[in-house]
């Protein structure tokens, strides 16, 4: 009996020691698995942590920059040359159209020009005997009328070639033009063609579509609760999806101040220096450096994840170890925020900083 309790006694003390299981998520350690472990603890901070704020949205160009050419009184095109993506100046001819109607116009204008000497003449003639009573009244209110209208028909029909695009000092009698050159209102490129040769066009059908990309601007979309964070003068950098890596430096123009129904608003920011590659409506990502905030923080290294949740360990004094789980933030010179999930005060409690994997580590495997 002696030499079979003295036999399991040398046993039980080679024996090597082992982490033991609390509970399902604590765990103890012996001395010789908390020095070859290398943990270290200390206490959470609060320190300011610089955010970033992720945003989308679109570039685009105001209003005023951006322009539809068509025909006001219609007609066939002649020529262009125009192609999308082409650069014009203002004043270049950019297309011609032709049609019966404006030699019709012309026709009329110089046809009325051409009446109104006589008129004016017997305007005058009947005012004369008018007053020395040898003409009545009715014939001389006849002769003032006429010449009157006629002085509305010219002016009306000089309006018309106006807008169609002649100038009526171009013509004359034995000058007629059978065709309208139509001109760039701005500088820029083209962006759309919307015509071939030989269309005939209505006045209401856009033909080209002209951009100015000097005041071109990327609008972002920001939700209500974010909108506290940005401020005019604010710069941020801007990338698309194809490029993460370009980035392009933007300043914070203006905020909108109405909501959609999505609870969201655009901010305008205008490019530092504008890349001719970004055209209008190309989808654009955007970050943007927050205000510093005042947060609960860890050492980034001390948060492990298991099963797609945070975690960190908690001291509970004599080498044992909580996990407790947190909801992470953001990340800032090897820091990052923190919240945890059950609200309770944890400022004065000490948190494993180094060593927290390989707690994880012996905690699963030994469950397991």
């Amino acid at each position: 009996m002696l030499l079979i309790i003295s036999g399991c006694g040398h046993q039980n003390n080679n024996t090597t020691p082992e982490a033991v299981a609390i509970e399902s998520n604590s765990l103890s350690l012996t001395d010789a698995q908390f020095k070859s472990a290398a943990i270290t603890t200390g206490k959470v901070e609060q320190k300011q942590i610089y955010t970033t704020l992720k945003l989308n949205g679109k570039i685009d160009v105001p209003p005023q920059n951006m322009v539809s050419i068509s025909v006001p009184l219609g007609g066939y095109l002649k020529s262009t040359n125009l192609l999308p993506g082409m650069h014009i100046k203002k004043g270049q001819v950019i297309a011609t159209v032709e049609d019966q109607q404006y030699i019709q116009l012309q026709q009329d204008y110089l046809s009325a020009k051409a009446k109104i000497k006589y008129l004016e003449q017997e305007y005058q003639r009947q005012r004369d005997l008018n007053q020395s009573q040898a003409s009545s009244d009715k014939v001389f209110q006849q002769a003032e009328a006429d010449y009157k209208s006629q002085l509305v028909l010219i002016s009306a029909l000089k309006e018309k070639l106006s807008i169609a695009g002649i100038n009526v000092n171009n013509i004359n009698e034995t000058k007629i033009i059978k065709s309208v050159n139509i001109y760039a209102p701005i500088s820029g490129y083209v962006s759309k063609v919307n015509v071939n040769i030989g269309k005939y066009v209505t006045p209401t059908e856009v033909l080209f579509e002209l951009v100015d990309p000097s005041d071109i601007h990327l609008a972002l979309k920001v939700f209500e609760r974010d909108l506290d964070k940005l401020y005019v003068g604010q710069q941020l950098f801007a990338f698309t999806n194809n490029e993460p890596e370009n980035r392009h430096k933007c300043t914070i123009l203006m905020i909108g101040k109405d909501l959609s129904e999505d609870r969201n608003t655009e901010v305008h920011c205008h490019f530092e220096s504008y890349d001719k590659r970004l055209i209008p409506g190309t989808y654009m990502n955007a970050e943007v450096q927050v205000k510093n905030t005042s947060a609960t923080v860890i050492p980034t290294e001390a948060i492990v994840q298991y099963e797609g949740k945070n975690f960190v360990f908690m001291s509970k004094g004599k080498r044992t170890f909580e996990m407790v789980q947190i909801n992470t933030g953001e990340d800032d010179n090897g820091y990052t925020s923190i919240i945890f999930t059950n609200n309770s005060s944890m400022k004065n409690q000490e948190f494993v900083f180094k060593g927290a994997y390989s707690l994880l580590m012996m905690m699963k495997n030994k469950e397991g």
